[in-house]
């Protein structure tokens, strides 16, 4: 499927709310244990877009056959890879599993290749791929593949996140074919993630624990308005028009808007290595884009 305009727009401003939120994550995860954040995140999300469909008038899905399609896509895009990369990232450094995480796209577009008949893979996706995942390395730097040595479970639960996001693209098509309003998709999700995460975390976690100061609420809330409910919203609505291997595409995008983040709002240095990883990364865009491959053609067939 071709991205319009609208989608790329989207995927930048996805890009740049998922990009955040590793500012918002790491406040929260000093003052509360990781898994708690996630599910405030998701359950937090849930009561604001059931505020908001409220408030606009959509009404959620009565049938039985859309809330079990919404229970899947809660454990295929929150549940399994939200679980294996916190639990990949106590065994291996950030930078490894932004790079791995990277791959998300190779998942996505190889699945869709195999069970789609609209997304087939051509040279072009596949070299834009993977020009993108070697500007991420560049831009995070090569010190961080020095882990690849050891820690092969984290690397592995890493590794399995991005399949699990992979399939949850492909499962989450079905959601236009139902019918279904992007934001009330968004919607059951985060619900049925939080319904799910709650007993695990109530397992795994602490059940008392001090209330945490302002900083933390203040990025929870981010957490939760930003970075997963308008973020599911916009993800739902490109994967509606530009479709499962195309959505994935923002996996490539966030490191570099984390890091411009940084740069603009923390004062954090830009090097030579960074340009280099912005430009690979581009290029890769353009490749998988395929407007200016399409016009290049077209003016060497002119005469």
């Amino acid at each position: 499927m071709q991205i319009t305009n609208a989608a790329w727009a989207m995927l930048f401003v996805l890009s740049v709310l998922w990009g955040g939120s590793f500012f918002f994550v790491e406040v929260a995860v000093a003052a509360l244990p990781p898994l708690v954040v996630v599910w405030l995140r998701v359950a937090l999300a849930a009561l604001v877009l059931f505020a908001f469909c409220w408030a606009t008038g959509r009404r959620m899905p009565q049938g039985r056959d859309a809330w079990v399609a919404l229970l899947v896509m809660g454990l295929l895009n929150n549940v399994i890879p939200f679980s294996l990369i916190t639990w990949g990232q106590t065994e291996i450094e950030s930078g490894l599993a932004s790079i791995i995480n990277a791959m998300t796209p190779v998942s996505a577009v190889l699945l869709a290749h195999f069970f789609t008949a609209d997304e087939r893979l051509t040279g072009a996706r596949a070299t834009g791929v993977g020009l993108g995942i070697l500007g991420v390395t560049v831009l995070i730097g090569w010190d961080a593949l020095s882990g690849l040595g050891g820690a092969v479970l984290g690397q592995l639960a890493v590794l399995g996140a991005t399949i699990s996001y992979g399939f949850s693209s492909l499962w989450g098509r079905r959601f236009r074919a139902m019918g279904l309003d992007p934001v009330v998709t968004a919607t059951g999700q985060v619900t049925c993630s939080s319904i799910m995460l709650l007993p695990v975390m109530l397992v795994a976690e602490p059940w008392t624990l001090p209330f945490p100061g302002w900083e933390v609420v203040a990025s929870l809330i981010a957490l939760a308005v930003l970075a997963t409910a308008l973020a599911y919203i916009l993800f739902f609505r490109i994967l509606a028009i530009a479709g499962a291997g195309n959505v994935m595409l923002v996996t490539l995008l966030i490191p570099p808007s984390a890091i411009l983040l940084g740069w603009a709002l923390l004062g954090e240095r830009l090097g030579a290595q960074h340009f280099a990883g912005f430009a690979i990364i581009g290029l890769g865009l353009l490749f998988l884009d395929g407007r200016l491959l399409d016009w290049m053609r077209a003016r060497r067939a002119a005469p």
